[in-house]
């Protein structure tokens, strides 16, 4: 194993990865709600995996040749992202949120179904344009600037950061439990993600 690669994987990914976007702010509120954590983490640490193997293993050349491709990935993304951020801005303004049990901290929202949030897990993640600028694009290209012998390494590094970023995101949101037992901690939340969400969209528009 060559460390240094594994070290510039794992240093370009946890500055690519550690801001609050779209998909972390998914992760985060799903983990306050406590409603099916696992799978979330799972899916996106195994999406990340995927992407960044692809990246450096070359397939960000084939987007380059493809610059239709990236427009239309890019445009699908910023319409789900602008759909995502004016709901949870419906949600601030009229929130429909259990409050979090005083009593013993559990949570009580209604019970969400698996095959929704898995698919809006897997649309925050593969139809999010910063995932093929971010982890795709850009860290395909540093990996691809390691040494031959060394990609596999870079690629390992970056693929540990993600997988250690999802598991504390994910399950260390519990810890803000408390904070969420009033409806307004909620709507405040939510009004800052259904903002952050459209600033992105119409920052990325072009």
């Amino acid at each position: 194993m060559n460390w240094l690669s594994f070290s510039h994987g794992a240093a370009l990914c946890a500055s690519l990865i550690v801001t609050i976007g779209a998909q972390n702010a998914f992760v985060l509120r799903q983990g306050i709600m406590r409603s099916h954590v696992g799978k979330i983490v799972a899916l996106c640490a195994l999406s990340d995996c995927i992407l960044i193997s692809a990246g450096v293993g070359g397939a960000s050349v084939l987007m380059e040749r493809y610059p239709v491709f990236v427009h239309v990935m890019l445009y699908v993304g910023l319409a789900y992202l602008a759909w995502f951020g004016i709901n949870a801005l419906r949600r601030a303004v009229r929130p429909g949120h259990a409050v979090m049990d005083a009593d013993n901290g559990s949570a009580a929202p209604p019970a969400q179904r698996a095959m929704p949030i898995v698919l809006m897990t897997l649309a925050f993640t593969w139809l999010n344009p910063h995932v093929y600028l971010d982890t795709f694009l850009l860290v395909g290209t540093a990996g691809a600037r390691e040494p031959e012998g060394a990609r596999v390494a870079f690629a390992v590094g970056a693929m540990a950061v993600s997988c250690v970023w999802f598991i504390g995101l994910g399950y260390g949101a519990r810890a803000l439990a408390p904070l969420f037992r009033r409806a307004n901690a909620w709507r405040v939340l939510d009004g800052a993600i259904g903002s952050m969400v459209l600033l992105l969209a119409v920052t990325q528009l072009r």
